[in-house]
């Protein structure tokens, strides 16, 4: 049998392979790619640039404020104002003040660091015994229902008093000026500490009670490993407004007692009738105050940090 030809003409054409192309550079282009380098990489350039932007944020807000305030201040006391001083005013008459706070040449006549100084020993005392009993007593109120019952209504209602309004209470006690001091300030700095403790207590998630019953905690164990973790930023949070107070029941009460501290020195200068130093006092209180409440905050951060209740 004869089998027909194939016809190879009338079939398919194979497609041939295709070859990379491969772009050939003139040594025009050669000798510029040469001579241009690639620029040398920064490392971590764009985290500072954030971290720049962010700081720029929270500064320039705040000093263009207080540049605005200042501005407007100079322009409706001026210098002819018989009452507060411009700030142009403030400078002239309290000069020495604001450039050297710390000379010291005895008795009151200190610079303002100095009479700040003596204000927050005494406050970092009255605080620490503040902290230390009103954490005590509001693990109590909140983990005790009893004790909640009985000592909640009565700490409502002297947390209300005035810090000055205790200050002839502490002279009677006491018989001295630090004492009395000292006394105004832990009475009126522990409550918001108990407060917020004893709220933190009774916000523990019943999860980790269970938890503990499960693992036979004692009680020792139930504080350090359950309880203070879980409160820590209730805990801190009192902290914080009672640092706060604390500053505000010292500087007020030195006005009263005399001595050497920054409320002694304001009202001194009143009675001199310098009201610029008064102005320079100020600021420094303000900007103290403002530190401690940073302070006691950061602290906080750090003695949370980890935890799943923070």
């Amino acid at each position: 049998m004869t089998y027909p030809k194939p016809d190879f003409a009338e079939a398919a054409p194979v497609a041939a392979p295709v070859k990379a192309q491969v772009a050939v550079a003139s040594p025009a282009t050669e000798s510029a790619t040469a001579a241009a380098p690639a620029a040398p990489k920064i490392p971590g350039a764009a985290g500072l640039g954030r971290k720049a932007g962010a700081l720029a944020a929270a500064v320039v807000p705040p000093v263009l404020t207080l540049l605005v305030v200042m501005a407007l201040w100079q322009g409706l006391c001026g210098d002819s104002y018989e009452g507060l001083p411009s700030p142009s005013r403030i400078w002239l008459e309290s000069k020495e003040l604001i450039v050297d706070p710390f000379y010291d040449r005895g008795g009151v006549d200190k610079g303002l660091f100095w009479h700040v100084l003596t204000s927050l020993k005494r406050v970092a005392v009255g605080f620490s015994i503040s902290a230390v009993v009103g954490v005590g007593l509001g693990v109590l109120i909140g983990a005790n229902r009893w004790a909640h019952r009985g000592l909640d209504p009565i700490f409502q209602v002297l947390r209300t008093v005035p810090p000055l309004a205790w200050l002839p209470i502490s002279l009677a006690a006491f018989h001295e000026a630090n004492p009395s001091a000292l006394f105004v300030i832990f009475v009126t700095s522990i409550w918001p500490i108990i407060i917020n403790t004893a709220v933190g207590v009774r916000n523990i998630p019943e999860d980790y009670r269970n938890v503990a019953r499960v693992l036979r905690l004692s009680p020792i164990e139930y504080f350090f490993k359950i309880l203070l973790p879980s409160t820590t930023p209730y805990i801190f949070t009192g902290l914080r407004i009672g640092v706060g107070m604390s500053w505000l029941a010292i500087v007020a009460s030195e006005m009263l007692l005399g001595g050497v501290g920054v409320g002694f020195f304001i009202w001194d200068q009143y009675n001199a009738s310098r009201i610029s130093d008064i102005v320079v006092a100020l600021a420094w209180v303000g900007l103290t105050g403002f530190a401690l409440d940073r302070i006691v905050a950061l602290l906080g951060r750090i003695v949370s940090r980890g935890n799943a209740a923070a």
